[in-house]
């Protein structure tokens, strides 16, 4: 089974267009000021505009406050809300709330311990990224174009349904998919020739790989 694919951190229409048209199911756009892929809400409302309905838009925030909530939802008006930050439960079921949305909440992970975090998020959490802890002394919480040991995915319930993300490309993808049966897949620092710069040809390689991954897959009908 072909799964989601999701390019994050996107800016350019070119770099959007180019998702979409090679089949991402989702674009996220980071709304995280220190990160160098950081837009403005009327900059990503502006670049998504000719691809609106095609793809499911998807805001990441941090730790964000309603005032910010309320500004990117007028603006992007998303699909869904990615939660990126230390946000618990009960904040998850007040932003779904307050802006009838799904939300995605992300968790990075070590060890099998930040697994069992997940816990008292299932049946509020619509959705769940895992992504690779940040390096020692790396401000940003997630795109450190690092991966964690995906062999942990395999102590997680069959019935969780996740996206996987951290340090995944067009030469790791395969190994990533047939060790974790992702049914997502996040990828941003993997695509870009520089951090923030997504290369066109970078995303075709990395849809190229998973679509060649998917095919091997079904035809040894794993």
């Amino acid at each position: 089974m072909k799964p989601d694919i999701k390019i994050c951190g996107l800016k350019t229409p070119e770099t959007i267009e180019r998702a979409v048209a090679r089949g991402a199911s989702h674009i996220g756009f980071i709304f995280f000021e220190q990160s160098p892929r950081y837009i403005e809400p009327a900059d990503a409302a502006e670049a998504v505009a000719a691809v609106r309905g095609k793809v499911k838009i998807v805001a990441v925030v941090v730790d964000p406050t309603n005032d910010d909530l309320d500004e990117i939802v007028s603006l992007l008006k998303p699909d869904l809300i990615q939660l990126h930050g230390n946000e618990t439960p009960d904040r998850v079921l007040e932003v779904k709330m307050l802006y009838g949305l799904p939300v995605m909440k992300v968790f990075s992970v070590r060890d099998a311990d930040d697994l069992r975090r997940i816990d008292s998020y299932i049946g509020i959490a619509d959705r769940f990224l895992f992504d690779a802890k940040a390096p020692k002394g790396s401000e940003l919480p997630g795109g450190n174009g690092v991966s964690f040991d995906w062999t942990l995915m395999k102590q997680l319930d069959e019935n969780v349904n996740y996206m996987l993300s951290g340090g995944l490309n067009k030469d790791n993808v395969a190994a990533a998919l047939a060790t974790t049966r992702a049914r997502g897949l996040d990828v941003s620092s993997g695509v870009e020739e520089a951090p923030g710069v997504k290369n066109i040809d970078m995303i075709d390689g990395f849809f190229d790989a998973v679509a060649k991954a998917s095919h091997l897959s079904a035809a040894s009908g794993s």
